[in-house]
């Protein structure tokens, strides 16, 4: 089969280099125990492909496969499998203790796959799997919002344009009562996250409680922070209430978390790969969670944050993608489809 990744020697190139990603030619996988073999029929790119390959060097003679978002069709099974069958139609967002889904012919556990959207195509669907569960579990699981809840409340979405804050501020305005807030600094990532259904848009440029105060509403109970939560942490802290609670999903650098203490504001971290790292006795809530936005598209209430497709997938492609989401002017989801 076809993959694209790099090698211990391409390690380090920068994406603007042709050989930072390349082709290789992998054997076929074969399925064990709970496995799907996966043919791909499109993939997205995410911040967590390039952060792993700034960061990861393959062993000697290895290849470093990267891609978490795949839709795709069933074509083998595991023994032990028993909720999809050959010629399903899936969607999922793969284990980082895996291989990735830049290949022909990708391995998932079904605990972490669910029934790809009906309504919508290869690509579109294939915007969503990661950042939807990302943010999924950031609200729910993490915050612990309740769906339908949060009359009278409020949630700040830092970085609101993004690919997971693109889905983040859906599922806040359509599945609860909070007023949404989404922050972006450009008059075009402000227009999409108003057409996304925020209540209000303000500018992470600027000090966010000055913003805040500007829209007639000086603090809130939610923050998700999906973007230099080092930087705004102190503007964090001043516009959370007491007892607020503050989620983040990146990797900010050290920070004091005794800021965190006068006003008792407590932390949660999102990793949406945790569950399949550590196979938890609930990981088959990834399963559940894919079924259930599957069925939100489906029904309308939320849509797809696909903004650009890049083409088919193939080394080139992935390479403007991931040179794309380094510039970190990237507007929802960068999405790839079919083999050449």
């Amino acid at each position: 089969m076809k993959a694209i990744g790099y090698t211990e020697a391409q390690f380090g190139l920068p994406i603007t280099d042709p050989n930072a990603l390349t082709e290789f030619p992998l054997p076929d996988p074969t399925p064990h125990g709970r496995d799907l073999l996966v043919e791909v029929c499109a993939v997205s790119v995410n911040p967590v492909d390039t952060k792993v390959r700034r960061n990861t060097t393959p062993a000697a003679g290895e290849v470093k496969v990267l891609g978490w978002d795949a839709v795709g069709v069933v074509r083998a099974t595991g023994s032990e499998a028993s909720l999809f069958k050959p010629g399903d139609r899936v969607w999922y967002a793969g284990s980082i203790a895996r291989p990735g889904t830049n290949c022909q012919l990708h391995l998932v556990d079904e605990r972490i796959v669910g029934h790809a959207p009906r309504s919508l195509g290869d690509a579109a669907a294939a915007a969503l799997p990661l950042t939807g569960l990302t943010a999924w579990e950031l609200l729910f699981d993490r915050l612990q919002i309740a769906q339908g809840g949060g009359a009278g409340q409020s949630i700040l979405v830092i970085g609101a344009a993004g690919g997971v804050g693109s889905i983040l501020v859906q599922l806040a305005r359509r599945l609860t009562q909070l007023t949404v807030i989404g922050t972006a600094s450009r008059p075009e990532t402000a227009d999409w996250v108003r057409d996304l259904g925020a209540h209000h848009v303000v500018d992470h440029s600027r000090p966010l409680s000055q913003e805040l105060q500007r829209i007639g509403i000086p603090q809130v109970h939610y923050i998700a922070s999906l973007t230099q939560t080092d930087r705004h942490l102190p503007e964090i802290v001043e516009s959370l209430v007491p007892q607020g609670r503050l989620g983040l999903i990146d990797d900010p650098g050290p920070f004091d978390i005794k800021l965190l203490k006068r006003k008792s504001i407590s932390l949660h971290w999102e990793l949406m790969f945790t569950r399949a790292i550590y196979e938890t006795p609930d990981m088959i809530a990834q399963h559940r969670i894919l079924e259930e936005l599957a069925t939100l598209l489906d029904t309308g209430v939320v849509r797809s944050t696909l903004a650009e497709h890049y083409g088919t997938i193939n080394a080139d492609n992935l390479r403007r993608a991931h040179a794309l989401i380094e510039s970190g002017t990237a507007r929802g989801k960068i999405v790839l489809e079919g083999w050449k």
